[in-house]
């Protein structure tokens, strides 16, 4: 007995500092791990980044870094980590080339997020689908169509292409093309399309309505008219325009084009 307590006097003594070092490793490590999860908090939150994503985000990084915490106090007392470690990223890329598609979404969602090209309640145009954004998801981003229906589009194909955020600025221009008569007088007919535009509540007074001509064909000119609006209000003003050009044209006496060709017969 004296003997084994001898032996274990002697082996406290040997691991009392390894011990002691390890615990010191241990209680520090886990403080910074947390310490740096709360700084990426923070920093998440300024962002403004998704409430429902942060705390998903930090707890992902505050687990790694604990690990790596605990192979570091494993790797004090002799044990051999490489091995371990060589087998946790073997897991890790069979799991990884398993989920690569739910990953390169998961991905995607991340960086929707965090760089915030669009926001919910913007009206964007992405991988073919125009629409309100209702949500962001970590996979999914969740559009709102003009004719409410819900589209669910992988956030992978929304960061492959190109993302038109119709609402990001504020104000845009609405793009239409009126057709009139080529024996119409020009000024009537602006004249005109400036009534409509100025009887609309929706559309801003300041940059004024452009109202140019586009082209002439045989009996047919075209106009562009350039109203600018809110962004809200891009369909709106639309549909009003569209409406409301032509009741104007009506009340003016201004026709729409027809298709002319002058024949001139002369007798031989």
């Amino acid at each position: 007995m004296e003997n084994y307590l001898t032996q274990l006097q002697a082996m406290a003594l040997a691991y009392a500092p390894t011990v002691v070092l390890a615990l010191i490793t241990l209680v520090i490590g886990f403080w910074v791990a947390n310490r740096v999860s709360h700084i990426v908090s923070l920093a998440l939150h300024r962002r403004k980044v998704e409430e429902t994503v942060i705390p998903f985000l930090v707890s992902i990084i505050s687990v790694v870094l604990k690990v790596m915490v605990l192979i570091s106090v494993a790797g004090m007392f002799g044990i051999e980590t490489t091995s371990f470690i060589a087998l946790v990223g073997a897991a890790g890329l069979a799991l990884g080339l398993a989920l690569q598609g739910s990953l390169s979404h998961f991905a995607s969602g991340v960086l929707l997020l965090v760089f915030r090209p669009y926001k919910v309640g913007d009206l964007i145009t992405t991988a073919g689908f125009t629409g309100e954004v209702e949500s962001i998801q970590i996979f999914n981003t969740v559009l709102k169509t003009l004719d409410n229906k819900r589209i669910f589009i992988p956030n992978g194909s929304v960061t492959a292409g190109p993302i038109s955020n119709i609402s990001g600025q504020g104000t845009i221009r609405v793009d239409l093309v009126f057709a009139v008569n080529g024996d119409e007088n020009v000024d009537r007919v602006r004249a005109s399309v400036q009534k409509a535009a100025d009887a609309c509540p929706l559309i801003l007074k300041n940059p004024p309505v452009d109202i140019l001509i586009n082209s002439y064909e045989v009996g047919i000119i075209k106009f562009d008219v350039r109203p600018w609006c809110n962004s809200a209000h891009y369909w709106d003003v639309h549909y009003y325009m569209m409406e409301n050009v032509k009741k104007q044209f009506d009340a003016d006496g201004i026709h729409g084009p027809k298709s002319a060709l002058d024949v001139v017969v002369t007798q031989a």
